[in-house]
């Protein structure tokens, strides 16, 4: 058996003795540890005891074959044309599942949108790329959850930060990470001219309480009245919460919840995500600083992707990837791409 596969089914053994203790039940956060392991590692098992399972066919099929009886051998021979094929599929697919992979991919995910230059056209792109990832969400059976919406003008957004929830969110998102540009003529030209306008897209893993140990004396928690629309009560007491993280000088602010307790929990999950992000951008760059590419990497220091409204191009600078569908795109249909990014990102590591 291979080694990887071995110490697979191994530790998933090991996950659901763990998951049956009644005192992990008692501990939320290595229950959900734990759970999302075992959502990753349960396909393995299944695929490794139906190769098993196909094995043992072949094996017997082998046998039948040298028989006397015309019946069985005929029977054999069928099943040492299925088998194989079959054997072959699942050992390819079993294959794939053990590729080593980032475990930060089952998490959950913390997506953060922010117009960038180009003005109104700017937040009208990221009301555009929040709708494209929500639907694209919706495709794949994750939870949308926004967590601070600033709007713009003309229906445009200035910034939103959204939880992503469900199986591999992060895996899914975080290569949408860096500077996305658009090239159209805007709602407000009257003249017909093409515009070149921007928005940033931050995808960080939800990082949970055992990630990052933050000390209350390293918080500095400052609050003040909501501005903006709101219902009752939102604009006329201190219940927006900024809360600077001294050692990091990471400053988050929440006002959108009505108690000055919700807006300080949902900051708390922010400022975790992104010194979660820092970290492991950190880590990451300490062991691949001189890779060629961007995928994987998470640096959003250049632009990733253009969307070309006259061409209907939708093109991704890192990998050279063009796609001719930009409706079907911003619709949510982002599966060509993401694959692409996917491949891309293993090949990489690989060496290939």
């Amino acid at each position: 058996m291979d080694a990887r596969l071995r110490q697979a089914l191994e530790r998933a053994a090991e996950v659901e003795r763990q998951l049956s203790d009644p005192a992990v039940s008692r501990d939320s956060a290595q229950l959900q540890s734990l759970g999302r392991e075992h959502a990753r590692l349960a396909p393995i098992a299944r695929l490794a005891e139906r190769q098993a399972r196909l094995e043992s066919e072949l094996e017997q099929a082998r046998e039948l074959a040298d028989e006397a009886d015309p019946e069985l051998v005929a029977l054999a021979r069928a099943e040492l044309v299925r088998v194989p094929e079959e054997l072959a599929a699942v050992s390819a697919e079993l294959q794939g599942l053990l590729i080593p992979r980032d475990p930060h991919d089952d998490r959950d995910a913390i997506m953060e949108i922010r117009a960038g230059t180009g003005g109104d056209e700017a937040a009208l792109f990221a009301a555009d790329l929040y709708r494209m990832y929500q639907r694209y969400s919706e495709r794949h059976g994750l939870r949308w959850e926004p967590m601070s919406l600033s709007d713009g003008t003309l229906g445009g957004i200035k910034e939103a930060i959204v939880a992503v929830r469900g199986p591999e969110a992060f895996g899914r998102l975080r290569r949408e990470s860096g500077v996305h540009r658009v090239q159209r003529v805007p709602a407000t030209e009257t003249q017909g001219r093409i515009h070149t306008s921007a928005a940033t897209v931050a995808v960080l893993p939800e990082a949970e309480e055992v990630d990052v140990k933050i000390e209350p004396n390293d918080l500095k928690i400052d609050v003040f009245r909501s501005s903006g629309p709101g219902g009752q009560s939102v604009n006329t007491t201190d219940s927006a919460v900024r809360i600077t993280h001294l050692p990091s000088g990471v400053v988050v602010s929440q006002q959108d919840q009505k108690s000055q307790l919700q807006n300080k929990l949902k900051a708390m999950e922010v400022l975790r995500a992104r010194l979660l992000d820092r970290m492991i951008a950190d880590q990451e760059a300490a062991r691949s600083r001189d890779r060629r590419a961007m995928v994987g990497t998470g640096d959003r220091s250049a632009k990733i992707r253009t969307y070309n409204f006259p061409q209907s191009r939708v093109t991704d600078h890192r990998i050279n990837l063009s796609v001719h569908n930009l409706g079907d795109v911003i619709n949510g249909d982002l599966d060509a791409l993401v694959e692409a990014l996917r491949v891309a990102s293993r090949q990489e590591q690989d060496g290939v």
